[in-house]
């Protein structure tokens, strides 16, 4: 079941997230590493700022979650995790075609340009990785990042894109 994250699930989200994260340790920047990878003052950040997150519940427990967020012109598909024991059950898969739903204008995902199975994952569902310099560009208008995530992170974008006349 799929569900909208309550408040009172916001300590098993961080749970979620910071354990999925470490497939992340050694793979990304060091310099961009942080223990815990999201502490739940960012997390509330993000929520504040208009990140809407979905949780896949099953065996009586959360086990993925990913967030939403409208701006306009885009929506941004943010903080995707799944638990690494419910992994590769298409949980992501599920929780993506959920938050795609009514959806009019183009998604964009960014991730780690490092981080090859999450890359992987986004084409595999019709997401194509944008020019480096678009991504710059996109990074800086629709992401709040330091500049050395942008410098080591892709974005990948649905057809609704580049059906606008934006290649690659």
């Amino acid at each position: 079941m799929i569900r909208p994250i309550k408040e009172d699930d916001i300590l098993t989200v961080l749970e979620i997230i910071n354990e999925a994260a470490q497939a992340y340790h050694g793979v990304i920047p060091e310099d961009c590493w942080q223990e815990p990878y999201m502490p739940e003052a960012e997390l509330r950040e993000e929520m504040a700022a208009g990140v809407s997150f979905r949780g896949y519940e099953g065996e009586g427990r959360l086990l993925g979650v990913m967030g939403r967020q409208e701006l306009g012109k885009v929506t941004l598909i943010r903080h995707a995790y799944v638990s690494p024991g419910a992994q590769r059950r298409g949980i992501g898969a599920a929780l993506l075609a959920q938050l795609r739903e009514g959806v009019t204008q183009p998604l964009l995902v960014g991730t780690w340009a490092a981080a090859w199975w999450a890359v992987r994952f986004y084409e595999k569902h019709g997401f194509c990785l944008v020019s480096p310099e678009e991504k710059d560009r996109l990074l800086r208008q629709y992401w709040t990042i330091s500049p050395r995530q942008i410098e080591t992170s892709v974005v990948l974008a649905d057809e609704g894109w580049f059906r606008q006349g934006i290649r690659p």
